[in-house]
């Protein structure tokens, strides 16, 4: 799934230049926030689901733990990711929240509810930063072979990323996260739920909207 992801980051960047360029020929002013946030893609049948809420076409792909952005993709073992894009006539605007989307999981009766990127970006993991080797203990000569002294050697501080890496990679998921408010459509972002299972355990996935543009459930692959 991490690979398959990574392989679409050359498409997404290649769709907002070309949405980029569009609205600059056409002579639109575009407010600021309107042009940030992750393109969507095509069309809806390139996600792995469509479903109708009203005049909306809502698509979505499930992620796993992986955490997708035109950037680059991260990873998460607390939450798990949908990529969610919503449709509509030429000129549509629809106010957003993440807050009305849910995710039902093997078919419990209560979905799980959205979080807030933040808190997220605690959990988050950069599968292409690998910390330093930390250097080897200098070896120990004393009376009785040293095993003593190496009993009195503290344990090895903790590795972080540093906070720049760290903020590079929250800036990119807060990014990539969907924007809500009042957008023009298409929109597309990343929906984040807390689940620390197993991909492998999940057996049936409902995204629920339940929204402005009506209500409606899409059914998403593992």
């Amino acid at each position: 799934m991490v690979l398959s992801c990574a392989l679409r980051i050359g498409v997404w960047t290649m769709a907002a230049w070309i949405i980029a360029l569009s609205l600059s020929a056409q002579g639109k002013d575009v407010p600021v926030n309107e042009a940030k946030g992750m393109p969507p893609r095509a069309a809806p049948s390139d996600y792995q689901a469509q479903t109708q809420a009203g005049s909306v076409t809502i698509a979505a792909e499930f992620m796993g733990h992986a955490v997708p952005t035109p950037d680059g993709v991260y990873s998460t073992e607390d939450y798990v990711t949908v990529e969610a894009a919503l449709f509509g006539a030429p000129d549509a605007r629809l106010k957003l929240s993440a807050d009305e989307f849910s995710l039902r999981v093997n078919g419990k009766k209560a979905p799980f509810a959205s979080v807030a990127p933040q808190l997220v970006l605690k959990s988050l993991k950069d599968p292409n930063w690998e910390p330093p080797v930390p250097a080897e203990s200098k070896s120990k000569t004393g009376f009785g072979g040293g095993g003593g002294g190496a009993q009195g050697n503290p344990p090895p501080a903790p590795v972080h990323m540093p906070i720049e890496l760290q903020h590079v990679m929250s800036q990119r998921v807060q990014k990539a996260a969907l924007l809500e408010g009042d957008r023009a459509l298409p929109r597309a972002g990343l929906i984040f739920f807390q689940y620390r299972g197993k991909p492998e355990s999940i057996r049936s996935l409902e995204l629920i909207y339940s929204g402005v543009a009506g209500e409606a459930t899409l059914k998403l692959q593992p």
